[in-house]
């Protein structure tokens, strides 16, 4: 990266800590070897993240736009779903068992890295790109759909390296207890979350993200703590390797962004 380079991209710094944070804690939510379960702990941690982006650049989010930044077009999990995976997990066997954790963790680091690169683009177009003071459900698809196509059609790949390496711990974790993990990311707040279900008593989307939001600050404010001590590693070394791969999925989102704007959709 050139100097100019760097200087120009000085306006992603400020949420850089927050975008780390959710992009490993979400892995971390993401090792639970339970389908549905592991896509809400981590759509709780990432829908927090998006909101606190937003809000940072004076942009209101509404519940349907955050659904829509972290599910696309694919619905939510349901607690009837949820339930009935989790019986599944618990009738399969050992072998079952190992395997079902080793597919979980296989792709932990390659999620890292494009959730990074997802909320960094998300940041920019908050920052650049956006008009006006909210951003509802449709448009949030849209953007959505706009970010990945550009990660998508830009050559190479975000280094893995700074994930693969600030994850590592959290992998073997995984081998000694599945769903401490999610209960980790989320400073405890999975586990009551859950309980509630359990308990038939009603809880939104927006109750779990602001719930989860509120562990995972606890935790970063805690610097001798696990998450807070991944996040300053992996920190440390996006800035030392520098990314020339953000940087042009970020002129690649600009260029949809606006050819769809002088195209007349929004």
């Amino acid at each position: 990266m050139t100097t100019d380079l760097v200087a120009r991209r000085t306006y992603l710094d400020p949420q850089r800590r927050t975008i780390v944070a959710r992009a490993i804690a979400g892995s971390l939510a993401g090792l639970v070897p339970i389908p549905f379960l592991d896509d809400w702990a981590k759509a709780a941690v990432l829908g927090g993240g998006y909101k606190r982006i937003a809000a940072a650049h004076g942009v209101d989010l509404d519940d349907d736009a955050v659904k829509s930044l972290v599910h696309g077009k694919t619905p939510p999990p349901s607690i009837a779903q949820m339930a009935a995976s989790g019986i599944m997990y618990r009738i399969a066997g050992l072998a079952a068992k190992r395997m079902l954790l080793a597919l979980a963790t296989v792709n932990r680091v390659r999620a890292a890295s494009r959730t990074f690169t997802t909320m960094t683009l998300f940041d920019h177009y908050c920052a650049r790109l956006h008009i006006g003071p909210a951003l509802d459900g449709p448009t949030a698809l849209a953007v959505r759909e706009e970010i990945s196509r550009a990660i998508d059609q830009t050559p190479g790949a975000l280094s893995f390296h700074p994930f693969r390496r600030g994850l590592s711990s959290a992998a073997r974790s995984a081998l000694k207890a599945t769903l401490e993990l999610a209960d980790l990311a989320s400073g405890g707040a999975l586990r009551r979350l859950l309980t509630k279900k359990s308990e038939s008593a009603p809880i939104t989307e927006a109750e779990a993200v602001n719930d989860v939001e509120k562990a995972l600050e606890t935790q970063l404010a805690n610097q001798g703590g696990f998450l807070a001590r991944t996040v300053a590693a992996v920190e440390v070394q996006l800035s030392a390797d520098g990314n020339p791969f953000l940087d042009g999925a970020i002129e690649a989102l600009d260029r949809r962004w606006r050819a769809r704007r002088l195209a007349g959709i929004e």
